[in-house]
């Protein structure tokens, strides 16, 4: 047992729902008031594209527009973006931001991306902590990474590397 770790779920906090396999429904949408607890601020050099690209590409809707100053995205409860005048750089930034989909919306992103902005997205990779993940470069230049939870599985080669790492794991599948 990890006390570094403890195995506490929490997902009644949380808009994510837990990961049941590639059939399991993504939350709707939020369009409620909430005191944000984090967001992410991007600046762009032209709001209109880039608000066009997060919501085709990546499933945002516009919540609210301050027409020329700011609009603010929002995906699922607790994934909000503030795209706001400024710059784009020249390069994408090494820093990242990341947001859960669920795995059946995987393939669906990267086909929206690719067709919104060519180049965009990256084919989707598995990772060692049981995740499915693609890499977005948006028109700003921001890096978003769009990551979906596989079912677990106590005998899986990501349960294994997470109980390395001193995670204490649920016994049985799908905890």
């Amino acid at each position: 047992m990890s006390e570094k770790y403890p195995n506490f779920p929490a997902f009644s906090v949380s808009p994510v729902p837990p990961p049941a396999g590639p059939d399991t429904p993504a939350p709707e949408q939020f369009r409620g008031l909430y005191g944000m607890p984090m967001f992410v601020t991007v600046p762009t050099d032209d709001l209109a594209a880039s608000t066009e690209f997060w919501v085709d590409g990546l499933g945002f809707f516009d919540f609210f527009t301050v027409p020329g100053q700011v609009v603010h995205l929002r995906r699922w409860a607790f994934q909000d973006v503030l795209l706001v005048p400024g710059e784009r750089p020249a390069e994408a930034a090494p820093m990242s931001v990341s947001f859960s989909c669920v795995l059946n919306q995987i393939d669906g992103i990267v086909s929206a991306c690719e067709k919104a902005l060519p180049g965009s997205v990256s084919a989707p990779r598995q990772m060692p902590w049981g995740s499915v993940e693609i890499e977005v470069t948006t028109p700003e230049n921001a890096r978003v990474i769009m990551t979906a939870a596989r079912p677990f599985d106590p005998a899986s080669a990501a349960a294994d590397y997470l109980r390395e790492n001193d995670f204490n794991l649920p016994k049985t599948p799908g905890a």
